[in-house]
């Protein structure tokens, strides 16, 4: 390389900054999540708008858009790995969390009977894999276990 393009490379390459490429992912609240939450969904979101009520995606800062409903936008790399679900709807499911006061959450018609200990949540919340026992994906059922 001549030495007078060798200068401009090593000027140019001095002065870039890296780069980070990320991707965010921007969905909504529907009306069977915020009923899963509160027997008032309305409430809910008026609670979100209210800022009564944190939005997080599997723990991400959320950004709550303005307008009706609960629109979120959270960027990915900020997530857990594998923090993305599918249903044959076809819908993508992915952790949006509300957090509020307990208060808060019995005002809004939550469902105050479901309410567990942490320590047991996280007990519960153990992750179950399938295992292969005998032979190669995929075969019968009868060939998996199911276990952490």
């Amino acid at each position: 390389m001549p030495a007078a393009i060798r200068d401009s490379v090593e000027i140019i390459a001095e002065n870039c900054e890296p780069a980070l490429a990320t991707v965010m992912f921007m969905g909504g609240a529907g009306g069977s999540l915020r009923a899963g939450v509160t027997t008032n969904p309305v409430r809910l979101t008026r609670s979100v708008k209210e800022a009564l009520t944190h939005v997080s995606c599997g723990g991400a800062p959320a950004y709550v858009w303005p307008g009706g409903g609960i629109t979120v936008m959270a960027d990915v790399t900020d997530m857990p790995s594998n923090s993305f679900g599918y249903v044959p709807t076809p819908a993508l499911v992915a952790p949006i969390e509300f957090t509020m006061r307990l208060s808060d959450y019995e005002a809004l018609g939550g469902h105050m009977e479901a309410i567990i200990p942490i320590e047991q949540a996280i007990e519960l919340a153990e992750r179950k894999i399938a295992q292969v026992v005998d032979g190669a994906w995929p075969t019968a059922e009868k060939n998996f276990k199911w276990g952490a």
